[in-house]
C-alpha cells in the first residue's frame, strides 16, 4: 500500500471516488468537495489547501481521506485558538496545520473512506501515519480530524491519536407517526410554545416547501445567496460559499440537497439550505428578506423534522451550538474529533487539557439535558458518536 497527497479532487474521477463506502454522506460526495474546489471556496486566499490523503494499491484506490493544509482555524467548528496561542507564546508557528475534515461544516460523518474489502481499522492506521509522516517532512505542527463517527473516532484513538469531545443539539427520530405524535412527547408547556411559533410563522402569510437541489429554480438560488449573505454578514462573518457553488450541487447532487422555501406572492421571502443521507438531515444555511416572528424556527426545525418524520430519517443534526433548540426538541449530543502534535511536551499537555475538558463537557451536557422539553426525556443521543476514552 502507497500513500499519496493530491492538491485537487480534479485527479480522481467522481465514479472512482464515490465507489468508497461513506459517501452515502452528501459531504463526503466527489460533487460537493470538487464544487468547493470549482467555485474557489477552497484553494487560494482562503486558508484551505486541498492535500487530499489517498491510501492505493497499484493504481486500486483502496481509502482515502478529504484533508486540508490550513493556515488558520477558520470554518473548522472545533476550536483550537488557544492551542495556536500557547505555540506562539513558546516561541513556535501552530500554521500550517493538516486538517481531514469538511470545509465549513459541522456534520458527523465517516473520514477514512474505504473500498468494497478493504479493512477500515487498518486503512485509518495507514492514513493516520501518512498524515504524521506529511506533518514531519513538511514541519506542520499537527494533524486533526474532524467530526468523525464513532468508527472513525475509534480507529483513529487506536492509532495513537487523542479523543475531543464536543457538544451539539441533535434531534433523533423516535418512530413518530407525524409532527403531532412528535409533539406529544412534550411536556404541555413546551408544546404550547411551539405551536404558538408555528401559529405566528402561518400568520406571515408564507407557505412552506420543501424542494430538492435539481428543481430550484434559478431565481430562488439567487435569492437564497443573497440571504445567506446577509446573514453572514449581520453576524460578523465572511460568506466564503459563491452562488456558483450552490448552483452545482444542486445541479449534481440533486435530491441529497434540500431547500425549506417560504413563498408568498412576491417569491421567494425565507429559505433553509439542508442536507441529507440515507440515514440523517444536516441543517447549514438559512437567510431572510426580512424577519418575521416564527419564520427562522419553522424553516431551520419544525420543517426539517416534518421532513423526517415523513422520510424516516433516524436523526436532523441542525448545525453548530445553540442552548435555544433545545426547547425545539434537539437535545445535547456528544462530538469528535482526533489530534496528534507533532511536539512530545505539548502533545502531553494537550491529553492532559481533554481528560479535563472531557469531564466538563460531560457535566455541561447533563446540566442541559435537565431543560429537556419531553416527558420523559431520553438519555443524551451519542449514537452517531460514541466513543469512550481509554
Amino acid at each position: 500500500m502507497q500513500v499519496q497527497v493530491i492538491n485537487s479532487l480534479e485527479a480522481v474521477s467522481a465514479a472512482t471516488w464515490n465507489a468508497l463506502a461513506g459517501t452515502a454522506n452528501p459531504f463526503l460526495r466527489h460533487e460537493f468537495l470538487i464544487a468547493l474546489e470549482r467555485n474557489g471556496s477552497v484553494g487560494p486566499g482562503t486558508g484551505w489547501a486541498p492535500s487530499h490523503l489517498l491510501l492505493k494499491d497499484g493504481d486500486r484506490l483502496l481509502a482515502s481521506a478529504p484533508a486540508y493544509l490550513k493556515t488558520d482555524s477558520w470554518g473548522e467548528f472545533v476550536f483550537d485558538w488557544a492551542w495556536a496561542n500557547a505555540y506562539r507564546q513558546a516561541g513556535r508557528s501552530y500554521y500550517p496545520k493538516l486538517v481531514a475534515a469538511v470545509p465549513y461544516t459541522p456534520a458527523t460523518g465517516p473520514r477514512i473512506l474505504v473500498a468494497n474489502g478493504v479493512d477500515k481499522a487498518q486503512a485509518a492506521g495507514a492514513l493516520a501515519e501518512a498524515g504524521r509522516l506529511l506533518c514531519e517532512r513538511r514541519q506542520l505542527s499537527s494533524m486533526h480530524w474532524l467530526f468523525p463517527d464513532a468508527a472513525d473516532a475509534d480507529s483513529l484513538r487506536k492509532a495513537g491519536l487523542s479523543l475531543r469531545s464536543g457538544c451539539q443539539f441533535h434531534w433523533t427520530n423516535g418512530g413518530y407517526r407525524d409532527f403531532s405524535d412528535f409533539l406529544d412527547s412534550f411536556s404541555s408547556k413546551k408544546r404550547k410554545n411551539v405551536r404558538r411559533e408555528r401559529r405566528q410563522a402561518a400568520a406571515t402569510g408564507l407557505d412552506f416547501t420543501i424542494v430538492a437541489g435539481n428543481r430550484i429554480e434559478a431565481a430562488d438560488w439567487a435569492a437564497f445567496h443573497d440571504y445567506y449573505r446577509r446573514t453572514f454578514h449581520d453576524h460578523g462573518n465572511l460568506p466564503v460559499l459563491n452562488l456558483g457553488f450552490f448552483q452545482e450541487i444542486g445541479r449534481t447532487l440533486g435530491s441529497q440537497v434540500v431547500m425549506v422555501q417560504g413563498r408568498d406572492a412576491y417569491g421567494l421571502q425565507a429559505a433553509a439550505l439542508l442536507f441529507r443521507s440515507d440515514d440523517a438531515l444536516f441543517g447549514r444555511y438559512w437567510g431572510c428578506r426580512e424577519e418575521r416572528p416564527g419564520v427562522h424556527f419553522e424553516t431551520c426545525y419544525y420543517q426539517g423534522i416534518e421532513y423526517c418524520i415523513r422520510e424516516g430519517l433516524s436523526r436532523f443534526e441542525p448545525g453548530a451550538q445553540g442552548e435555544h433548540k433545545i426547547a425545539r426538541g434537539f437535545l445535547p449530543s456528544v462530538t469528535r474529533s482526533c489530534h496528534w502534535i507533532a511536539d512530545p511536551g505539548f502533545r502531553r499537555a494537550v491529553q492532559q487539557f481533554l481528560g479535563h475538558e472531557s469531564m466538563l463537557i460531560e457535566r455541561y451536557m447533563e446540566e442541559l439535558h435537565g431543560h429537556s422539553p419531553y416527558r420523559h426525556p431520553p438519555r443524551p443521543h451519542q449514537s452517531a458518536n460514541a466513543v469512550t476514552q481509554p
